[in-house]
C-alpha cells in the first residue's frame, strides 16, 4: 500500500545529486533530481546575476506597487534591460513552451531555478515568472482566443502589462460553494455582478480573470465559469485597496472590488461554461508548486542569516554558535530545509512524470509544508537576532508575514490537508474483521497455526 522508499543516494547540501527508488504497486521507478553540467552552469549564472543585479532592487525599491506597476521609469530604465539580459541567456519564462517564448522546462528544473529566484521579490519579474501573471498566462495560452492572445497574452509574456486573478469573496473567502458573484448571458455579452475580495495587483492590471456563478442550480463543479475582464470595463469599481499587516491604510495591492453589471463579449468566457475548476487547475497546480520552490530559497536565506549571526555574536563570554540552544536552532533549520527541498523536488518530479492532476497528493503535501517550514525558519532566525530581528532594519518581519500568507494563498492549509488525507486514504482499505490487521492476538494465533509442528518440536527441546 502506498509508496515505499528502497534506496537513496547521498544528498549534497544543495540537494542536487539525489536519486530515490520507488516501489509502487510492484512497479519500480527512479526519481532522479540530478542535473546536466550545462544546466548547472546556468544555475551558477542565475545565482550570480540575482545577487549582483536584482537583490539591490529589493533594497532601493520596496513595496508591491513597484513590482507590479510596469508603467514607470523603474521598468523602462532598469527592469526591462535586465529582462533582456535574461532573454538573451535563453532563461525567460522557462515555465512556458517555446511556442510562447519560454523554454518548456519541466518542474524539476524549475524547482532549482525558483529556489534562487525566491531570494528576491524582483527576481521572478526579471525572469518572466511573476505570480499571478505566470498562471494567468497559462490560462490564456490554453483557453484564450487569437485576439485575446494578441491583445493580452503577448504583452503579458513580454513583461509590459500585469494581470489579476479575482476569485475569493468577502463573505466566503476561497470557498466557491458560497460565491455569489453571478454572470448572466445577455445576447452576445456576459453581465457580471458581485464582489470579490483580495484581488491581488488589480490596481496595476490590464485585465482580470474572474470566477463567477453561471448556473446556481447545479453543482459548483458544473455551475462556475471563468471570464476575462479588461480593467477599464465600465462598472468595475475598486472599493478599496487592502494591504498586509504593517502596510499603511490605502497602500496595499490587494483590491476589494465590485463588479456592477460589467459587460464583456461572449468570447471572454475562458473554456466552456461551467468549466471554471478545470481552467483554474491550469494555473493553481503549478502555482502552488512554484510558491514552494521559491520558499526553499527564502528558507535558505533564513539559514544563512542564522548561521552568520551565530558566528558573529558573543554573549556570556562565548560565541552564540557554541551555545547548545543555538546549535539546536541551526540543526533544526538545516534538517527542515533539506527535508523540504527534497519534498518539493519529489513533487516536481511527480508532476513531470504523471502530470499535475495525478500528482495532487504531492502538491497538496508541499502546500501544507510550505508555510510551516518557512514560519519556523523565520522565527528561529528572529530569536537569535534579538530586538534587531523584529526591527525594520532586518527583512525578517516581512518574511514572517509572507510565511503566514503562504498558508492562505492558493487555498488555506486546512483545505489541502483534507485533500492530502483523502488521497492517502485511497491507497488503503478497512480491516476485514472486527479487529485491526495489526491486532497481535489474531496474528499470533495465525502464526502459531502455521508453525504448529515446529512449535511442538521446539517446545519438546526445552
Amino acid at each position: 500500500m502506498g509508496c515505499g522508499l528502497t534506496k537513496r543516494s547521498p544528498v549534497g547540501t544543495d540537494g542536487r545529486t539525489v536519486s530515490i527508488v520507488h516501489t509502487h504497486g510492484g512497479v519500480i521507478s527512479m526519481a532522479d533530481f540530478s542535473l546536466d553540467p550545462e544546466f548547472e552552469e546556468q544555475l551558477d549564472w542565475i545565482r550570480g546575476f540575482v545577487k549582483a543585479e536584482i537583490e539591490p532592487l529589493d533594497l532601493a525599491f520596496e513595496g508591491e506597487e513597484t513590482v507590479y506597476n510596469k508603467s514607470g521609469h523603474l521598468y523602462s530604465d532598469v527592469i526591462r534591460p535586465l529582462q533582456q539580459v535574461v532573454k538573451d541567456k535563453g532563461l525567460w519564462s522557462c515555465h512556458l513552451t517555446p511556442e510562447y517564448g519560454g523554454q518548456g522546462y519541466g518542474q524539476v528544473r524549475l524547482a532549482y531555478m525558483n529556489e534562487i529566484l525566491g531570494r528576491s521579490q524582483f527576481a521572478p519579474t526579471v525572469f518572466g515568472s511573476q505570480a499571478p501573471d505566470s498562471g494567468n498566462a497559462e490560462i490564456l495560452a490554453h483557453y484564450g482566443t487569437d485576439e485575446q492572445k494578441e491583445r493580452y497574452l503577448q504583452p503579458l509574456l513580454d513583461g509590459y502589462i500585469s494581470s489579476c486573478y479575482s476569485m475569493t469573496e468577502p463573505q466566503g473567502g476561497a470557498d466557491p460553494g458560497v460565491f455569489t458573484t453571478r454572470a448572466v448571458l445577455d445576447g452576445d455579452e456576459w453581465v457580471i455582478d458581485g464582489e470579490k475580495w483580495y484581488s491581488s495587483s488589480l490596481r496595476f492590471a490590464a485585465f482580470v480573470i474572474v470566477m463567477a456563478v453561471t448556473d446556481p442550480d447545479v453543482s459548483i463543479y458544473k455551475g462556475m465559469s471563468m471570464f476575462l475582464v479588461p480593467t477599464d470595463s465600465p462598472g468595475l469599481e475598486v472599493i478599496r485597496n487592502v494591504g498586509t499587516g504593517g502596510e499603511a491604510e490605502g497602500h496595499g495591492g490587494h483590491a476589494y472590488v465590485r463588479y456592477n453589471a460589467v459587460r464583456v463579449p461572449k468570447d471572454n468566457l475562458l473554456g466552456g461554461e461551467g468549466q471554471a475548476f478545470e481552467v483554474a487547475q491550469t494555473r493553481l497546480g503549478g502555482g502552488r508548486l512554484h510558491h514552494a520552490m521559491r520558499t526553499v530559497g527564502a528558507v535558505g536565506r533564513c539559514l544563512d542569516m542564522l548561521c552568520e549571526r551565530a558566528l558573529s555574536r558573543t554573549t556570556q563570554g562565548e560565541l552564540l554558535a557554541r551555545k547548545q540552544m543555538t546549535q539546536e536552532k541551526i540543526a533544526d533549520s538545516w534538517i527542515e530545509l533539506t527535508q523540504f527541498r527534497l519534498q518539493v523536488l519529489h513533487a516536481a518530479w511527480r508532476v513531470d512524470q504523471v502530470g499535475g492532476h495525478a500528482a495532487r497528493k504531492e502538491i497538496a503535501a508541499v502546500k501544507v509544508a510550505t508555510p510551516k517550514v518557512y514560519r519556523e525558519a523565520v522565527l528561529r532566525t528572529m530569536q537569535l537576532h534579538g530586538a534587531l530581528g523584529v526591527s525594520n532594519e532586518m527583512p525578517l518581519s516581512k518574511m514572517l508575514m509572507a510565511s503566514v500568507t503562504m498558508g492562505i494563498a492558493d487555498g488555506p492549509t486546512e483545505v489541502h490537508k483534507g485533500t492530502l488525507a483523502r488521497e492517502v486514504l485511497k491507497s488503503y482499505r478497512p480491516a476485514e474483521g472486527d479487529w485491526p490487521s495489526e491486532h497481535l492476538p489474531d496474528r499470533r494465533a495465525a502464526a502459531r497455526e502455521e508453525f504448529a509442528e515446529i512449535l511442538e518440536i521446539v517446545a519438546a527441546e526445552y
